[in-house]
């Protein structure tokens, strides 16, 4: 272990990949990843940008970077962890791969924000309330997050890259308890961790209940819109809730607030084998390396 950290806990994160995992933090990233051949390969990248400048540090707007960087770096990453998994004439590059990232891009908007607002429409027509509409909107979009969950993770590869999802918050777990020690020690912390993605997934599902009623229109086209608008809305006030959760993780009040993103990491994790665990270590202990150098 080293004597001195050199970000804040909170700093430090993750991402599950194609057989690898994704480790941030306050300067550099890096990313390790199981070859075909079974060796480990790590590759980093030193942050610069809106990354390492002081914005990223001020309340509500961090929560635009980490928007940015779950849609930029992540899916960069992901590509990568693919084309390291494919053969040469199956590697996905070039105007292909942006076309694929527009294409999924526009899935995700239409499936989880488009279509429970079109899906709902005949109720403006009735005299229920704008927010008790937009509580069955967004309950409906939470259903329709849990059952795309529930299908993609009986999918072998989905299996596979969830097991390093929760190898990566096991890591991570291990490290802000003082315990990188060798992989058993590591597997004894659960696959769920308080800062995940995925928790963000839970809050933006509640806060846009909230902030769809406060901007809500009956004209669908405009309501269609304001979907779309007002993403780095919701996505600025679901990070700083997930921070307070982190932050005070031991009040019996948050702990309880907190269940519900605990709760849905069950459909987003599996258990890792030590393979997995020390893939993940090796990310992260290059990433330790390089922040303190």
């Amino acid at each position: 272990m080293p004597e001195k950290k050199s970000a804040p806990l909170e700093s430090y994160g993750g991402q599950a990949l194609i057989e690898g995992v994704l480790m941030r933090g306050r300067k550099f990233l890096t990313a390790a990843f199981r070859l075909p051949d079974g060796s480990i390969k790590v590759v980093e990248e030193k942050l610069s940008g809106i990354y390492t400048k002081k914005i990223r540090d001020i309340p509500f707007l961090r929560g635009l970077i980490i928007l940015w960087d779950s849609l930029v770096l992540g899916m960069k990453y992901l590509t990568l962890s693919s084309n390291m998994q494919a053969k040469e004439d199956e590697k996905i590059e070039g105007p292909a791969l942006y076309l694929a990232l527009i294409v999924s891009l526009l899935i995700g908007l239409t499936i989880f924000f488009f279509l429970p607002t079109l899906l709902l429409q005949l109720l403006y027509k009735t005299s229920l309330s704008v927010f008790f509409i937009n509580l069955i909107e967004g309950t409906l979009r939470l259903l329709i997050l849990i059952g795309y969950l529930l299908m993609i993770r009986k999918m072998e590869e989905i299996k596979r890259v969830f097991a390093y999802h929760g190898a990566e918050h096991k890591t991570i777990s291990a490290y802000e308890n003082g315990d990188m020690g060798d992989v058993r020690a590591i597997q004894k912390y659960p696959t769920a961790h308080a800062r995940c993605g995925t928790s963000f997934l839970m809050s933006v599902m509640v806060v846009s209940i909230l902030v769809f009623s406060v901007f809500s229109t009956p004209n669908i086209l405009l309501r269609l819109l304001s979907r779309v608008i007002l993403i780095p809305v919701i996505a600025m006030l679901s990070y700083e809730f997930i921070r307070i959760l982190g932050k005070y993780d031991e009040n019996p009040m948050v702990r309880i607030l907190a269940k519900p993103n605990l709760w849905l990491q069950k459909l987003t994790t599996n258990q890792p084998d030590d393979a997995m665990v020390e893939v993940a270590v090796q990310a992260f202990n290059r990433l330790l390396e390089l922040e303190q150098s």
